[in-house]
């Protein structure tokens, strides 16, 4: 199985930055993540753009099996739309992989049984469904009716059955790659389609609404196509690492399955950070030099390590 990271640089200088305490502790981040998943995974690949590249594999010195700068072909997309690196990655994906956000650390391998299966991820999240206060399904779905917008048939059968689970995507993967593929591309028509453009700038910024095309797209293409006899996608099955989102974020269970991830203020968190840091430092003292070294400018980057 390829592990695989995905860095989208628009985004993340726009406002993404922000959430960690400092750059230093975004990269030691990055050092972290993909250093433990290369212990358990010899394939390792990133996808990003030029300006990601020269910064993880130029300047900081992370090390890849394989390298791929098409996110470039993102330069002109909305960076609201963050999730679009990470859909173009899965997309792109044509043997069974595991996409890690650059927050997510393996201390070990993922399960055998998890890694077998169609589809993974992290844990299932569920709300209330119209209450609008995290996933707002019901807001968006409206105004792509009322002002003449396209959604697949998996969104509009979702909301019609008022589906109220999505999927945590800090880690999701599976042996159907087609499967994933294809929920992808409808993730990716969905946000670029010439006749949403106008309903997106009425709904407002979607940088909060990003899960709903990213994580509830996806609980509802699983859904739409479980024994729907002509799909091809009928057998798909979905896995969890962790059965809820309670469980994923219950410390004694991370540790049960050698699994952190730092989402949310926990990249603000002095303590936490102050962790990652030492760790970095005492298990990788050359790339920490380098992430105090770019985080400070000291290190020019070029192509010349690609």
């Amino acid at each position: 199985m390829r592990a695989v990271w995905s860095f989208w640089t628009t985004p993340f200088r726009s406002h993404h930055k922000h959430v960690w305490l400092t750059e230093r502790h975004h990269l030691l981040a990055w050092v972290l993540s993909v250093e433990t998943a290369k212990r358990h995974y010899a394939d390792t690949a990133l996808y990003t753009d030029e300006e990601g590249a020269r910064l993880l594999v130029d300047g900081l010195g992370l090390e890849f099996a394989h390298v791929s700068t098409e996110l470039t072909a993102l330069e002109c997309a909305h960076p609201e739309w963050w999730v679009m690196g990470k859909l173009w990655t899965y997309r792109a994906q044509r043997q069974p992989f595991v996409h890690i956000d650059s927050d997510v650390f393996l201390w070990q391998r993922l399960p055998v049984c998890l890694e077998r299966s169609g589809v993974f991820a992290q844990n299932p999240e569920t709300f209330a469904f119209g209450d609008e206060a995290w996933y707002r399904p019901v807001r968006y779905d409206e105004a792509i009716r009322r002002l003449g917008g396209w959604a697949p048939c998996e969104w509009r059968a979702g909301v019609a059955q008022r589906l109220n689970n999505a999927v945590c995507c800090g880690i999701v993967g599976g042996q159907a790659v087609d499967f994933l593929a294809y929920y992808a591309d409808l993730a990716i028509r969905m946000i670029r389609c010439g006749e949403n453009q106008g309903i997106w700038a009425h709904v407002g910024s979607p940088i909060s609404d990003n899960i709903l095309i990213e994580q509830y797209l996806l609980a509802a293409c699983v859904e739409y196509h479980r024994g729907r006899a002509r799909s091809p996608f009928r057998n798909i099955d979905l896995e969890y690492l962790f059965q809820s989102a309670e469980e994923a974020f219950d410390e004694a269970a991370a540790a049960r399955v050698g699994y952190t991830h730092l989402i949310g203020g926990a990249k603000g968190n002095p303590a936490l950070l102050d962790r990652l840091e030492r760790r970095v430092r005492r298990e990788h003292p050359h790339l920490y030099d380098r992430c105090v070294r770019v985080a400070a400018g000291d290190v020019t980057t070029s192509a010349s390590a690609r």
